[in-house]
């Protein structure tokens, strides 16, 4: 026999499996349950109009919830870290008459669509320098910036519509197709896997989940929390940015009126995909599928001949419910992990 030899491994009793199955299969149900809804939806979707399955309609649909998803991706990163801005649809908007006031001046496109994020970038770390070393609420200061932001976009042009025959290499960018998948689309879907290559893969990544998880433990860690925070604004300043300029790319015009309640439609999907508004837990692959799942239920509505306000109303009692699954579905993993 071996002077050596190996511990034998412990045996799982039949409860301990039960158990550990239980766990992982709550998990699982908690991970997963917004995919099995929007799997759902779409399956009455289909059963109930069968216009919902065409090409035409699932690239209309991918087009409709582009802008929207792409806001929504910038602000589930302030939410994990506990943060909330509310000046995104206001800053889409700015952006969105910065590119065409600038096209209109004949200024290279690169260079237009590149000023109008950067005033974007700007606006967004500027509220969340504010935030951060003031150590104002960021519900107070963007609720501030939605007001000025919105004002700025107005007097840029008395509050008229600006951009009169804008470049066609521009309007391709928002209003154009790659096959039977528009543009705006497959930008939402590459912004989507870019973010959450950073969430998953970078250090940056793990401090965002950090400041929302615990932001004194965070800072006490060594993590710098107020650069954080900070470049967490910047990026949703980006994201709304970008949407304004799509915007304004497919409407071939800037408005001034564009994105208003914006910042409701992208809480709203950063919540509904499991983003906790008190941070440190969630991911842009749950916003992917909740702002796919909202559009697809005002889709069916409209297929349906669903009137506007009874969509509005619909659509608040499924967002109730699925949030009230996701608390439930919260509470059985943890009683399972006990």
């Amino acid at each position: 026999m071996n002077a050596l030899q190996t511990a034998p491994k412990p045996v799982q009793t039949d409860a301990e499996a039960r158990r550990t199955w239980k766990q992982r299969s709550s998990g699982w149900l908690i991970k997963g349950n917004l995919l099995i809804v929007f799997v759902v939806i779409c399956a009455i979707a289909a059963l109930l109009s069968p216009d919902f399955l065409t090409v035409r309609n699932i690239s209309n649909l991918l087009q409709q919830s582009s802008l929207t998803g792409i806001i929504a991706i910038g602000m589930t990163l302030v939410i994990l870290t506990s943060g909330i801005d509310l000046a995104v649809g206001s800053t889409a908007a700015l952006s969105g008459m910065l590119v065409a006031i600038l096209l209109d001046g004949k200024l290279p496109i690169a260079l237009a669509i590149f000023i109008s994020l950067a005033a974007g970038i700007g606006i967004g770390l500027l509220m969340g320098a504010v935030s951060a070393w003031i150590r104002l609420p960021a519900f107070i200061v963007t609720l501030a910036g939605l007001t000025a932001v919105r004002g700025w976009a107005y007097t840029l042009t008395d509050g008229r519509p600006a951009g009169s025959g804008l470049p066609d290499a521009f309007t391709i960018i928002g209003g154009g197709y790659l096959g039977v998948l528009p543009l705006t689309g497959l930008v939402f879907i590459a912004v989507t896997i870019g973010t959450a290559l950073i969430l998953r893969y970078t250090t940056f990544g793990e401090y965002i989940y950090a400041v929302g998880s615990n932001e004194e433990a965070a800072r006490l860690s060594g993590v710098p929390v107020n650069w954080v925070k900070t470049a967490v604004f910047g990026f949703s300043g980006l994201t709304a940015a970008l949407a304004g300029v799509l915007l304004t790319s497919r409407l071939t015009i800037g408005q001034p009126t564009a994105f208003q309640g914006a910042e409701l439609d992208a809480i709203a999907a950063v919540v509904l995909g499991g983003t906790s508004l008190f941070g440190g837990r969630g991911s842009v692959g749950g916003t992917f599928v909740a702002v796919l799942l909202l559009s697809v239920l005002k889709n069916l509505f409209n297929l349906m001949g669903i009137g506007s306000f009874v969509q509005m109303i619909a659509t608040g009692l499924i967002l109730v419910l699925a949030l009230i699954l996701n608390k439930v579905l919260d509470a059985r993993a943890q009683a399972a992990a006990r």
